[in-house]
């Protein structure tokens, strides 16, 4: 029997809200038709954004959203997303499909969007074709309370008070589609770009993100740290997160590989290399270490998720992907490890939050379905601002069909909730065996137990003519013995065990 011990009393560290954040950019059908349909639509909105889609983030309790990208972040010019939309600029969206981008979905409706949803605010700037005066300049838009240019132009376009940044992204993959920079040369820029995101108000500070590594690139996070790390002392205050981009590609970049088309190989792989995120944080983490020993600089894994090849007869730059149980336990997974190491990873934003990669949710038209992906985060918001508890899973086989990829069949975190209850979410990753496992607690008297559980067969997934097929369902599958809970947990599932104690 698989052995799950939890210790109550030793609390490791506070989860961020932020771990299960969101990333939206101007990508395929991610903002418009999926967040954004316009005033005028019969689709029913307020203020331009779908009701039902809101309606279901909320439930979520989607608590931070980084916007607008991404790599259209660092090609984005804002003023041309504020003022009457009838004279807003057309431009060409060169990263995704080729498109006409009509910059209809700007800052203001941004902000919009944040407020109906109640969360934090992440926004992306572009330092790859932006100038200082531009990013400068948008902050004092955006924050700014007194009488000038920009504040003034923010209250001319109808928005008379300003709204709360809450982060700023100082560039986007730099090292890539952001510019192409080396880590030094980069470095340089952000402690150049960064002076002037001011904070206008000491009661809001803006919290700054430097960007990070893609994958492994250890040399990228040594040289931008070193860089704007140096002495003197004072110039230790550059930052306050540093971001990492990693994706789950189990068929590598260039193939990727089908998101409903899988054997059991391509199974294991795809979970092995999701559970490979962890030497990342642990690796990346030892370099920060060396510039950061107190932690106060916190990892962003703003972007992540799986990387699938589009659905068929979908534009190839929209990257429309279909979401199946494989995505749930690829979030899962991503989830208890952001978790088990939240004393560095402060935030992280799922790649993306509507129609694009491994979607929280998908439209058509005036149709929604939530997938899988989405039931995951709904159950993890439990562990929303809680506390880490020390827990520690024994006796666990290793499961697989090729060496190379075998993974551990459970992976769990275990929090105190806000709500004073102990949770429970643990990954089963067999496609085929369902294990018992035995929690054991210390010192600590067990009420009561609530289940909640998402499982199906593997290539399970929600369509637009049935978008119920994966959807969770009480669990019932356990006993209390003492300070024990005795449980079986299903195959290919997520399971999620409130315990009041």
């Amino acid at each position: 029997m698989n052995k799950l011990f939890i210790n109550p009393h030793i609390k490791k560290g506070k989860i961020n809200k932020e771990i299960q954040g969101h990333f939206s950019e101007h990508l395929g059908r991610c903002i418009y038709e999926g967040i954004y349909v316009g005033e005028n639509s019969d689709i029913p909105n307020t203020n331009g954004m779908r009701n039902d889609v809101v309606n279901a983030l909320k439930e979520m309790k989607v608590p931070v959203l980084r916007w607008p990208g991404g790599c259209f972040a660092d090609e984005y010019h804002w003023m041309d997303g504020i003022g009457p939309k009838e004279n807003r600029k057309k431009m060409i969206n060169t990263h995704w499909g080729g498109v006409v981008e009509d910059n209809s979905f700007g800052t203001h409706e941004y902000f919009e969007l944040c407020r109906q949803l109640g969360c934090k605010t992440y926004v992306n700037g572009n330092v790859g074709s932006g100038t200082v005066q531009e990013m400068s300049e948008w902050v004092e838009y955006m924050t700014f309370e007194g009488v000038s240019p920009m504040a003034d132009l923010r209250k001319k376009n109808g928005h008379e008070e300003p709204w709360t940044v809450d982060y700023f992204g100082v560039g986007n993959e730099n090292w890539g589609c952001g510019g192409n920079m080396t880590p030094e040369y980069y470095g340089n820029l952000y402690r150049r770009y960064q002076t002037y995101v001011r904070t206008y108000d000491w009661k809001k500070p803006i919290q700054k993100i430097c960007c990070g590594a893609n994958v492994d690139d250890y040399n990228w996070t040594d040289g931008v740290m070193s860089t704007t790390h140096r002495a003197p002392e004072f110039l230790h205050g550059f930052m306050d997160g540093l971001s990492l981009h990693y994706y789950t590609h189990p068929e590598g970049w260039e193939i990727k590989g089908s998101a409903t088309d899988f054997d059991d190989k391509v199974w294991y792989k795809t979970l092995s290399k999701t559970m490979y995120i962890e030497k990342l944080i642990e690796r990346h983490g030892a370099i920060m270490d060396k510039y950061d020993k107190e932690h106060k600089i916190g990892m962003i894994i703003d972007e992540w998720g799986t990387w699938f090849t589009c659905e068929p007869g979908t534009n190839p730059g929209f990257l429309y992907q279909q979401n199946t149980m494989r995505d749930a336990l690829v979030a899962g997974i991503n989830l208890n490890i952001f978790n088990k190491h939240c004393d560095r990873v402060k935030m992280a934003n799922i790649a993306q939050m509507v129609n694009v990669l491994q979607a929280v949710i998908l439209t058509e038209g005036d149709k929604m379905i939530l997938t899988p992906t989405y039931h995951v985060f709904n159950m993890y918001k439990c562990h929303q601002d809680a506390q880490l508890l020390d827990s520690n899973l024994d006796e666990v086989e290793i499961i697989g069909v090729e060496d190379e990829f075998k993974v551990p069949a459970l992976n769990e975190s275990v929090s105190l909730g806000e709500d004073g209850k102990i949770h429970i979410t643990i990954n089963n990753l067999s496609i085929e065996k369902d294990y018992e496992v035995e929690a054991i607690f210390t010192e600590t008297d067990i009420k009561e137990v609530v289940g909640t559980v998402l499982t199906n067969e593997m290539h399970a997934h929600n369509t637009f003519d049935d978008p119920n097929v994966v959807h969770t369902e009480s669990f019932d599958g356990y006993k209390v013995v003492d300070n024990k809970i005795v449980f079986t947990i299903p195959a290919c599932s997520v399971l999620h065990l409130e315990v009041t104690v």
